[in-house]
């Protein structure tokens, strides 16, 4: 059997449950992350490369006969590193520039469902210059609650939903004057806020053919009962039980088919993970947002539920075999809880000492994000630090093995939300 040396693009919680996938396979042979964290280092070697040193990469990938590239997180695929590695015959998973544009640019998905009939939220787009414009917009529709969202990509943190006018000016106003957003909002997109519950459906494609690898429900906001700031997501679980049989048929027909066709009819034929943020509405679903790659915590909860070898299927991909394959999962449900630095998603300390880790039971998951490790031990190193993964029969059980679980883990502020799940629990009892 062919062995594959691989090279996996990213550092964070997404990462770690991919490289703890990918060393299930009988076809992995040597196994690189870049950066890596303490939790990657477990299934191979981290390596120190520049994820925006295209060259460095490619030296690396010859250097070390790896055969296969594998692209984590959306900031290099939005830049274009599947398009350099290609044009050097190195075998890439992940879509290229113009088919991540999806996610870099949500002006770009938003015109490119329209085009295509696919059913989402309406909306105007303004410059940066423009935000009197935006503002203007907002008081002559004069219906709230209204979202805000930076055109590019902000980390998760970009989205702002307004209950009235006098939020819209403040969070208008916080976009102008944060740093750290403004080459996301030199375009805003400002949207019709959509009543329903959200959902995420993740999708592998090879370009032509398609699969839907499962569903999840996220949770964004930082406070329980989804209050308070956007965040990358504080915890997620799945099935969602929102997401019936027909509900999923209904996504595949009216949303993803058309997405991966037109992406084609457009030639940006769609490679990689395409992950679809539905609201479910009462006139049915309709996209919020795509991502180009795993949701992060979503792949925590999905991934240990796949029975499929994940390497093999991303190879099928790579070689546009992806209708010889199916998907198969288990019967299982699962629930991630994020472990959050105090602070987060503002600012925030480092370097606290994490305990506990050694103390959970080896049924849970547990996947690194923000850690880093010293002299043997782990300590804190980001906003979002681990993800608690329990399983279960029944939702019910799922929730409370992940939460006997995080209960044993500790550090100096740490932060989670108590309540992932809640939502998942409460329909399946009505």
């Amino acid at each position: 059997m062919d062995k594959y040396n691989v090279l996996l693009i990213g550092g964070g919680g997404r990462e770690h449950s991919i490289a703890w996938k990918l060393g299930q396979s009988e076809k992995i042979g040597k196994l690189y992350s870049a950066p890596g964290n303490p939790g990657t280092a477990q299934f191979g070697e981290n390596v120190s490369l520049d994820v925006q040193k295209f060259e460095e990469i490619a030296d690396f990938v010859d250097d070390k006969n790896v055969e296969l590239v594998i692209i984590g997180p959306e900031a290099p695929l939005v830049a274009g590193l599947a398009d350099f590695l290609e044009e050097k015959d190195i075998p890439v998973f992940g879509p290229k520039k113009a088919a991540a544009m999806l996610e870099g640019s949500k002006e770009f998905a938003k015109e490119f469902m329209m085009r295509h009939n696919i059913p989402t939220a309406d909306f105007a787009v303004f410059s940066s210059t423009d935000y009197d414009d935006a503002l203007k917009f907002i008081q002559t529709k004069d219906t709230y609650p209204i979202v805000l969202k930076a055109d590019g990509l902000a980390a998760g943190k970009g989205v702002f939903i307004c209950d009235n006018e006098e939020e819209v000016k403040q969070r208008l106003l916080y976009i102008k004057k944060d740093s750290s957003l403004a080459e996301a909002a030199q375009r805003l997109v400002v949207e019709e806020f959509l009543e329903g519950e959200e959902a995420s459906v993740f999708v592998i494609s090879d370009g032509h053919t398609s699969h839907i690898i499962h569903n999840a429900q996220d949770h964004k906001r930082i406070g329980e009962g989804d209050t308070g700031l956007n965040t990358g997501g504080m915890g997620a679980y799945s099935p969602a039980p929102l997401l019936t049989h027909d509900l999923l048929e209904r996504v595949k027909k009216e949303i993803i088919e058309p997405t991966i066709t037109g992406m084609q009819l457009e030639e940006k034929a769609y490679f990689g993970i395409l992950y679809v943020g539905l609201m479910i509405t009462k006139d049915g679903p309709k996209v919020v947002e795509y991502n180009c790659r795993l949701g992060d915590p979503e792949c925590q909860a999905i991934l240990p539920s796949l029975e499929n070898d994940l390497l093999e299927l991303i190879i099928a991909a790579t070689e546009q075999r992806l209708d010889e394959k199916s998907i198969q999962l288990d019967n299982q449900y699962r629930c991630c809880v994020v472990l959050a630095s105090e602070g987060y998603p503002g600012k925030y300390e480092k370097g606290k000492k994490i305990t506990g880790l050694n103390d959970t039971d080896d049924k849970a998951f547990i996947f690194h994000a923000g850690t880093t490790e010293n002299a043997g031990d782990i300590y804190t190193n980001g906003g979002r630090v681990l993800n608690v993964v329990g399983s279960g029969n029944t939702l019910e059980e799922a929730i409370e093995h992940t939460y006997a679980n995080v209960e044993k883990i500790n550090f100096d502020g740490c932060y989670y939300r108590k309540d992932i799940g809640a939502k998942g629990l409460k329909r399946i009892q009505n």
